[in-house]
């Protein structure tokens, strides 16, 4: 059976790096291509040299047509900026596009949501399988305990060069609460808490936000009740594990028709975009 040709966005950057060792793992995908930004150091490197493999033959190029030219999926962890002129490329192509890229705007999500209509684009805020089944494991938490005497907070740390708060781990896990809840996070998201606030909403779905270090990325959800708490907690401790994801949402995305989709329907756990 032939392997699925795979681009990477990025490959030069510490994530870029870590999709192309995913990749090679797979006995299911092969490397196709990489792109960078222009002007970046890695342009004309070997992939499987800039990733601490064996020669591949892939060279890094700035050029988008070159990059993607024999791509079946491209898997993209950049800026948003980047993302959205890929997902116009990818949409034009019928190129699978796998999206982990975070503080996409409400224009850029819509953006995506047109590019979804003409190829299959794989989105999540975070490509871990454990996340997603921590999101499941919140949903069911926040819609069994009554929202009248159990209080939400998601509380996540990341790295000192992360650019956007909340992550997009903890917004996915605050939309997997605001499911369980039946309510809209964006009516219930409290981002900001400083000076006299007064008494908590009950009904609040509240985010703390730490940066330091070179934390992968720890992410708890506190579930505070009358006399005890709840916490379901996952800690990263390799950026390997959203990469070995990324290839595996591709893989599964490869064939399937135009539409946003999870990694709740690449798990399974949900059927329809």
């Amino acid at each position: 059976m032939a392997r699925t040709r795979i681009a990477v966005m990025g490959a030069g950057g510490r994530m870029g790096r870590n999709l192309i060792r995913a990749i090679g793992e797979s006995a299911d995908a092969e490397l196709s291509g990489a792109l960078e930004r222009e002007g970046s150091p890695q342009i004309g490197a070997d992939c499987g040299i800039l990733a601490g493999l064996e020669e591949s033959g892939v060279k890094v190029t700035d050029a988008m047509d070159a990059a993607f030219a024999n791509a079946e999926a491209v898997l993209d962890f950049t800026a948003p900026s980047a993302t959205l002129a890929v997902a116009e490329y990818t949409a034009a192509n019928g190129i699978v596009h796998v999206i982990g890229t975070t503080g996409l705007s409400a224009d850029d999500e819509a953006a995506i949501g047109e590019a979804a209509q003409k190829t299959a684009i794989v989105k999540s805020g975070n490509m871990s399988m454990g996340v997603i089944l921590l999101a499941e494991l919140v949903e069911q938490a926040a819609r069994a305990l009554d929202a009248a005497d159990w209080d939400i907070e998601v509380l996540e740390m990341h790295h000192r060069h992360k650019v956007d708060a909340p992550s997009g781990t903890a917004l996915l896990l605050g939309e997997a609460a605001a499911r369980g809840r039946s309510v809209p996070l964006e009516e219930k998201s409290v981002r900001v808490r400083d000076g006299h606030t007064g008494p908590r909403d009950p009904s609040a779905i509240g985010f703390a936000t730490l940066r330091g270090g070179s934390v992968v990325g720890d992410h708890s959800v506190i579930m505070a009740g009358p006399g005890e708490r709840v916490t379901l907690a996952h800690h990263a401790e390799d950026r390997m594990i959203f990469a070995r994801g990324a290839v595996k949402a591709a893989l599964w995305a490869h064939g399937r028709q135009p539409g946003l989709y999870s990694m709740r329907h690449v798990l399974g756990l949900e059927t329809t975009p």
